[in-house]
C-alpha cells in the first residue's frame, strides 16, 4: 500500500493573532504548509515553525498565495503573470532563510485559497506559479489537486509533483473541491473526516457532494488547521490510517 503523507497549513497568523496551533499540529502531520506572509504569517512566525517543525523532523513547505491579508489569501484576485511569478519566487525565498536558520530547508511548495482554486484549470496563472517555484529551485516538488494545469505544467517543466486530497472538504464529480461559500463545502466533524481519510489512503476513492462515487489518487492527505478541533481530529486521523494498516510519513 502506497504511504500517505499529512499535510496541514500552519504559520497561519500575524502579529499577536493567531490561527492555528502549530505546536500541537507538528506532533501530528509529517509535512507543514507555513504561510509566507501573503495571505497570513509573519516573519517572526515564519521562524518559529520552522524551528519547531525542524525540531520534529516535519518537512517544510512554502505555502504561497495572493497578496491578500485582509482577505486571507481567499478572494479572487487578477495579478499580472510576471508579478505572480515574481511574488511567488519572493515568498519561497523568504521562507527559505528561516529554514536553513533552523537547519532544514523548503522542501516543497503549496498554492493557498484562490490561488489554489485558481491553477486548477487557469493555464496563465499556473505557469507563472511554476515559472516562480523554477527561478528558485528547478527541483522544488509542487504539491497540488490532481489533474490540475497546475501539476500538468510543473511536470513538464520538470518539477516533480505530488497529487493531494482533502479529508475535510466536499468535491465535485468533476474532482475538483466545492467552494466554500457554498453549504456543505467543509466537513467539520471528526467522524466523517476521519472516515474520507482512511477511503482515500486506501481506496484512492471518496463520495462526491452528489454521492458519486469519484477516484481521487493522492499522496498527501490535507488536513486545515483552522477549523474547530482541528488537532483532535488531526491525532484521530493518523490514529485511524495506521490502524488500518497505512504507513503514514512524508513524501520528502
Amino acid at each position: 500500500m502506497t504511504p500517505i503523507d499529512l499535510n496541514a497549513d500552519l504559520g497561519e497568523g500575524f502579529g499577536r493573532w493567531q490561527l492555528t496551533d502549530d505546536e500541537r499540529l507538528l506532533s501530528v502531520v509529517t509535512s507543514a504548509n507555513v504561510a509566507c506572509g501573503f495571505h497570513a504569517g509573519d516573519a517572526a512566525t515564519m521562524r518559529r515553525v520552522c524551528e519547531l517543525a525542524a525540531e520534529r523532523g516535519v518537512r517544510i513547505g512554502a505555502q504561497i498565495s495572493y497578496r491578500d491579508l485582509a482577505g486571507f489569501g481567499r478572494r479572487a484576485m487578477d495579478v499580472p503573470p510576471a508579478e505572480l511569478a515574481a511574488e511567488v519566487a519572493y515568498q519561497i525565498g523568504a521562507l527559505e532563510v528561516f529554514a536553513r536558520a533552523a537547519g532544514s530547508r523548503v522542501a516543497y511548495v503549496k498554492p493557498h485559497g484562490a490561488l489554489y482554486n485558481r491553477v486548477v484549470g487557469d493555464e496563465e496563472q499556473a505557469r507563472a506559479v511554476v515559472d516562480g517555484v523554477v527561478l528558485v529551485d528547478a527541483g522544488l516538488p509542487v504539491l497540488g489537486l490532481p489533474g490540475s494545469r497546475l501539476l500538468e505544467l510543473a511536470g513538464k517543466a520538470g518539477l516533480p509533483v505530488v497529487a493531494e486530497a482533502f479529508a475535510d472538504r466536499a468535491y465535485t464529480d468533476e474532482g475538483t473541491l466545492v467552494p466554500r461559500h457554498q453549504e456543505g463545502a467543509v466537513f467539520t466533524g471528526p467522524e466523517s473526516v476521519v472516515a474520507r481519510s482512511v477511503d482515500l489512503a486506501r481506496h484512492a476513492e471518496v463520495d462526491a457532494q452528489s454521492g458519486r462515487r469519484i477516484e481521487v489518487r493522492a499522496r498527501s492527505l490535507c488536513l486545515h488547521g483552522d477549523t474547530p478541533g482541528a488537532v483532535d481530529t488531526a491525532r484521530r486521523v493518523r490514529a485511524a490510517l495506521e490502524a488500518s494498516g497505512v504507513r503514514v510519513e512524508a513524501f520528502v
